[in-house]
């Protein structure tokens, strides 16, 4: 979960890096087909739920980090916006999108994890409605000892993000460091995520204990694919 210091410069260090949040939501909404109401787990800051306010009828957005709720709360203005965890939460109402995106549902640990969650999201569609996740890695596609390195500018803000990616069982573990530069002064943090390399078959084997029917979209904004499932 990412903290405080992350989310203070997560959207600059990724808008930066090339992220496209306008054009992704665009994406996801057309292959959800509908432009109603819509629930984006994990919203993190918002950015994705900003554009999808710009595209559909009604939009809320669920995240378990209070630092990151924190910037969609400042970001969305009027949008609900409900702490929780994917795990387990029951919000009023249904919704004909739900999405659950950035490989957020990588940060579950187990199948148990898994079906949990997306037994959840699954339960918070409308009749009709459409479920999209945007997976992590699957193992057979994980690089260990992948590096990344950029330097962003946003403003008076010049931002160092290096990552290194290792495998750690069935886990791989990002190490993220970044420096951050202001007229202020210089500071550094560092992130730790240990993130599930689980395999196709066992986010199928998931969906299909939630009740979805589910097929598997190549690419997608990340280079991961999505899923795009529908309640039997």
């Amino acid at each position: 979960m990412y903290g405080a210091d992350a989310a203070q410069v997560y959207d600059e260090c990724y808008r930066g890096r090339g992220k496209d949040y306008a054009a992704e939501a665009a994406s996801v909404v057309e292959l959800a087909g509908s432009r109603g109401s819509l629930l984006d787990v994990a919203c993190g800051t918002g950015a994705h739920l900003a554009e999808f306010a710009r595209l559909c009828a009604h939009v809320q957005g669920l995240e378990l980090s209070e630092d990151m709720l924190a910037v969609a709360r400042e970001r969305l203005p009027g949008v609900p916006l409900h702490h929780g965890d994917m795990r387990g939460f029951e919000l009023p109402g249904r919704f004909d999108v739900v999405t659950c995106l950035f490989s957020s549902i990588g940060h579950l640990s187990d199948e148990a994890e898994l079906s949990a969650a997306l037994t959840a999201m699954a339960g918070h569609l409308a009749p009709g409605g459409t479920l999209v996740v945007e997976p992590w890695w699957f193992p057979e596609n994980f690089l260990p000892g992948y590096v990344a390195a950029d330097i962003v500018k946003a403003g008076q803000r010049t931002i160092s993000r290096v990552s290194h990616s290792t495998l750690d069982g069935r886990y791989s573990r990002v190490e993220v460091h970044y420096v951050v530069a202001e007229p202020w002064g210089i500071r550094s943090f560092l992130d730790v995520h240990h993130i599930t390399l689980f395999e196709r078959a066992q986010y199928e084997a998931a969906f299909a204990t939630a009740g979805c029917a589910v097929d598997y979209v190549e690419g997608g904004p990340s280079g991961r694919g999505l899923f795009i499932a529908r309640r039997r």
